[in-house]
Order: C-alpha cells, then sequence, then structure tokens
C-alpha cells in the first residue's frame, strides 16, 4: 500500500494546495478537457482503473498546458482535479488518483533536487527539465501500476481452495484475474455471482452482459477453464450463501477506516457472509486508496438515487447516472468489521492494517 505513494516519488509533508488556489486562466472548452480526456481514457481502455485514468488525464493536461512556476503547476493541477471531481456522480475513485498525484508533485516540487534544479540554471528551463521529470515519472508509475493485478492474483489465488465455493459480484477485474490464476493452477473450484438487479439502468445492465457472456468476459474466461458458474439475482443471496465458501470482492475505493467502497449490493452481500461465518476477501490495487473516512452509508460523497420515494408510478426512472459519458454504477459502503482481509499488491491485511497503511502515505 506505501507502494502507490513511494513508486510516484519523493513524499513531502506539505499537503495539496487548498481547492481556494486561484484557477489558471482558461476558456470554457479547456476546462471540459480533463473530463474528456478522462471518459475517453475509461472508454477506450476497459483494462485501466479510474484512479489511474484520472492520474494520466492530469499528466495530459499538464503536457498540453505546461505552466511555467510550480505555483501554476500545483495551481493546475488543483483547478482541474476540482472540475473532474465534480463532474462526476461518484468521485471516489477518480479522487483516489488526482489525490495521489498531487501529493506526488507537492513532495517533488519541494524536494532539495527540485530546488538545485531550477536554480542551476535560468528560471524557465530549470522548471521545465522538473516538469519533464513529473510527467516522465507519472507514466512510469501507471505503466507499473497496471502490473499490480497480476501481483495481487499470484498472492490471492491461494485463498481459492480445492472444492471451494466462491461468491462474488460486480465483474472486478482484479476478482476475475484472481480466479482464473487459481483455476490455471489447477484449483477446482466454484463461483457464485450476483449479477445487477433487473431494476437496474439498461446501460449497467448491458455492463452485466458484458461481464457474463463477452468473450473477455470474467466468467466466459472461468467456463473456458472448466469452472462451474451460478448466476443468480441479488434476492437470492441469502439463499445461496450457505453454499459459499467465501465471498470475493473488488472495491472502487478503499477508506482510511480499512472499509471500502464497491458496487451496491455488496454491503447486503457480506453481512449475510459474516452471519454465515463466512470470510469476506476484498483485492484492490493500493492506488485506490483514498482519504475518506465514512461512518456509515450515506457518509458517501456521491450523488445517486437509492430510495426515490414517489407518489405514482414511474416506469422511466432508471438507477445509476450516465451525465459524465461513463456508466456510473451505485455503490455502498463496507465497513472493516465485515471484511475479514484485504489483498494489495503489497500482500494480505487485515482492515486495521489497511488503515495504518493509509495513514502512512499521506500523513
Amino acid at each position: 500500500m506505501a507502494a502507490a505513494s513511494r513508486g510516484l516519488g519523493p513524499q513531502s509533508s506539505l499537503s495539496t494546495p487548498p481547492p481556494d488556489s486561484p484557477a489558471p486562466s482558461k476558456d470554457k472548452s479547456s476546462e471540459l478537457n480533463i473530463l474528456s480526456t478522462y471518459t475517453s481514457l475509461l472508454t477506450s481502455n476497459h483494462t485501466l482503473t479510474a484512479p489511474l485514468a484520472a492520474i494520466l488525464s492530469l499528466i495530459t493536461i499538464l503536457s498540453h498546458s505546461p505552466p511555467s512556476t510550480s505555483s501554476e503547476t500545483l495551481s493546475l493541477l488543483s483547478h482541474h482535479s476540482t472540475i473532474l471531481k465534480t463532474s462526476l456522480s461518484n468521485p471516489i475513485p477518480a479522487t483516489a488518483g488526482t489525490d495521489l498525484f498531487q501529493r506526488y508533485v507537492v513532495g517533488t516540487l519541494q524536494s532539495p533536487t527540485s530546488s538545485t534544479s531550477s536554480s542551476s540554471s535560468s528560471t524557465e528551463d530549470g522548471f521545465k527539465g522538473i516538469r519533464d521529470q513529473l510527467l516522465e515519472n507519472g507514466r512510469a508509475f501507471v505503466e507499473r501500476a497496471t502490473e499490480a493485478r497480476g501481483v495481487i492474483a499470484q498472492t490471492a489465488k491461494k485463498l481459492v481452495r480445492e472444492g471451494s465455493t466462491v461468491m462474488t459480484s460486480g465483474g472486478s477485474r482484479v476478482v476475475g484475474a484472481v480466479l482464473n490464476a487459481a483455476a490455471e493452477e489447477g484449483v477446482r473450484f466454484r463461483v457464485i455471482y450476483v449479477r445487477a438487479a433487473s431494476s437496474s439502468s439498461s446501460a449497467a445492465q448491458g455492463r452485466e452482459q458484458e461481464k457474463e457472456k463477452g468473450k473477455d468476459g470474467m466468467l466466459a474466461q472461468l467456463r473456458e477453464k472448466g469452472v462451474r458458474v451460478a448466476v443468480i439475482p441479488p434476492e437470492a443471496v441469502a439463499y445461496s450463501v450457505g453454499e459459499t465458501t467465501m465471498v470475493m470482492v473488488g472495491a472502487e475505493g478503499v477508506v482510511e477506516n480499512g472499509g471500502v467502497v464497491s458496487r451496491l449490493g455488496t454491503y447486503q452481500m457480506t453481512m449475510l457472509a459474516k452471519g454465515k461465518g463466512k470470510p469476506v476477501y476484498v483485492v484492490a490495487e493500493s492506488h485506490k486508496f483514498v482519504r475518506l473516512y465514512p461512518l456509515g452509508q450515506y457518509d458517501l460523497p456521491v450523488r445517486q438515487t437509492v430510495l426515490d420515494f414517489r407518489d405514482q408510478d414511474d416506469d422511466d426512472h432508471e438507477g445509476g447516472s450516465e451525465s459524465s459519458g461513463v456508466y456510473e454504477e451505485v455503490v455502498d459502503f463496507t465497513p472493516p468489521e465485515l471484511i475479514t482481509a484485504l489483498v494489495t499488491e503489497a500482500g494480505v491485511h487485515t482492515p486495521s492494517a489497511v488503515s495504518e497503511e493509509l495513514i502512512k502515505i499521506w500523513y
């Protein structure tokens, strides 16, 4: 987990720029660039996580709008990070990426090496070298971070034992990598996959069908390897959990108290598993760690409609949000007491250890 921060570069005791820092002078079209870049990255590369897409978007902004001073750099990143986060119904994954990158930039600009470089030549030429270093190291970090999924799979596959039954949902790419790795080792196991609720929007249903039946979908890949998969609706979770050996899910964000934000229904599934004494494992890359400390479901900084009280029927109403151009699934919060362990590229950790590692990264 600390590797997520260390991989980017030097750290600093300074925090990211305050939200009221002056915004660079940009026209309306340039303000939309960060969102369009983020959307394009996610839609063109389905293996890319949202935090990494946010980091790449900031790198793109920085490379196309080269500031000439440290102050301008920090202001530019803070400004566009705010635009991106306020444009998304669920800003938690993007926040994990933008905060991590800004933290790295602050640490780099305040490092003794950067100060020496700036004073060794003209201010403009010296800062250009620092900016090029920021861009190069940022891209290198994203490249390394994409390999985390494979590292997690090699660690977490040991949790999948012969004859076990794994319950999962959401089509997490990390969970898919873990289960595929276990199948390739010759482990015989079964999977119970909880599909999206039938009341979900057409976009969610389309994504679900792709995960279930698409040639690159997790379930199709597992079935090709001889793994037997049962697909159930959310209302069958309580009925099926007795046949489950473990629950394994991914996460959109890992918060400071060791809990996770994931697709709606994860909280329900983990509660039922806990009641039956079944272990719950969360597999997620450490760049999904976010500075957030929710105490319950309604503390999440998301805009979503789950409880929609109406005095008349409206068949056209659909949950979720597609306002940003990328469908954002409705999410819930799973508290740390329901989680047995969390697996990242740094190893297997209890929720309490996760919170300690996250604090080390940021504080």
